[in-house]
């Protein structure tokens, strides 16, 4: 497999060179609460500039990961590194490494140079260097109007910047992020994302940060670490995650997919065919691992990967199915077509809708015919 798939944000990708030493390192981590297992032997490294996502449902440890680096929390067992020196022990204070949290945690009778300047004055700066940086902050977040007011005077997202100001205003190595854009509406969280990025580009600061919601990370993330019960179940880029997930877990939990259960019958060069009984023809995939015939397998493709027509494709095509048009989903950029196929599951198919006047040549209730290439879908084991 390709180490990069599909674009990337930026040529960036320290972790392709066995020469490069992670800034972050957490090395057989385990954290315990009681009985509970919240983070379970986890050993991970992340390098210095990258934006890094912990990706995961609720009580996945994702938070508790993060917290252990910030000082909040002590692993029960294993260590964890920055720059080469363990952090273990240390109180957060101490540590060149800062937190946003989700709530803000603004300073309602402060003025927003205030809240920024906090920081800084209780690490007792001299007073022009103090100035000095907070007229940096604002000019970076775009704050320097709204400067003389109040929290309670501020939207959300002006709100949400005046934390990241605040948080980065110290200049630490490391900068937490813990669900910064949760507070935001859906517009006003997209376009925050873009700027996230953008600043951390320009600092060249490490960014570190939780999220449950997939696009989010997918947005900001040079790599991504999906998590769930304590472990971690893929470390990749964003379109690796999303091309090439390692299990129907990490396949299921990003984005849409389709995924049909089979045996692998056959097996020519990177050629698999894999009987499966949701279609009547073996369904044929380009893969190049090593998977033995007999083996039980799961096909699993992506909606936008499937094509959706009347007309049944020629005879000699491979990867075809059958089925009648069960519900549509009009999302605006694009119609999901939700098709039953003749042997009993349900696969999604997505169009999109390049004109501005709707025509559903397909419509409920239709007999339709669902196909794809060899390369649109892949072969999981797990």
């Amino acid at each position: 497999m390709a180490k990069t798939l599909g674009p990337v944000r930026r040529k960036f990708a320290p972790w392709n060179d066995p020469a490069a030493k992670p800034l972050i390192e957490y090395r057989n981590v385990v954290k315990r609460f009681g009985d509970f297992t919240a983070v379970d032997d986890v050993t991970l490294g992340i390098y210095e500039r990258e934006f890094f996502a912990l990706l995961g449902p609720s009580g996945c440890g994702k938070t508790t990961l993060m917290r252990m680096l910030g000082g909040f929390d002590m692993p029960t067992s294993g260590d964890i590194l920055l720059g080469g020196e363990s952090v273990v022990g240390i109180p957060p204070y101490k540590l060149p490494v800062n937190m946003m949290f989700q709530s803000y945690a603004l300073f309602p009778h402060m003025t927003v140079e205030k809240n920024i300047a906090f920081g800084l004055e209780m690490d007792r700066l001299p007073k022009g260097e103090i100035e000095a940086r907070v007229q940096e902050m604002l000019k970076l977040v775009k704050l320097e109007p709204f400067a003389k007011r109040k929290p309670h005077q501020l939207s959300g997202g002006q709100r949400q910047r005046v934390a990241l100001a605040r948080s980065i205003a110290k200049k630490p190595k490391v900068l937490l992020l813990d669900e910064p854009l949760g507070a935001l509406d859906k517009k006003l969280r997209e376009e925050t994302q873009f700027e996230l990025t953008d600043l951390q580009m320009k600092l060249g600061m490490t960014f570190l940060i939780v999220t449950h919601d997939q696009e989010e990370a997918m947005t900001v993330a040079d790599r991504i670490a999906v998590m769930d019960h304590g472990k971690l179940i893929q470390v990749a880029t964003p379109s690796e995650i999303y091309e090439q997930p390692n299990s129907r877990y990490v396949a299921d939990f990003i984005g849409d997919i389709n995924i049909l259960e089979g045996t692998v019958a056959a097996r020519d060069g990177t050629l698999v065919r894999l009987a499966a009984s949701a279609v009547q023809a073996p369904i044929e995939v380009e893969d190049d691992a090593p998977i033995a015939a007999g083996t039980t397998a799961w096909f699993a493709i992506r909606p936008e990967k499937v094509r959706i027509s009347h007309d049944p494709p020629p005879a000699t095509l491979s990867n075809v199915a059958a089925g009648t048009v069960w519900d549509i989903g009009y999302i605006g950029d694009t119609s999901i077509y939700h098709v039953k196929l003749d042997s009993g599951p349900t696969v999604r198919a997505t169009v999109a809708n390049t004109s501005r006047l709707i025509d559903r040549p397909i419509t409920w209730d239709d007999k339709v015919w669902l196909s794809w290439s060899r390369d649109a879908g892949i072969l999981l084991t797990k």
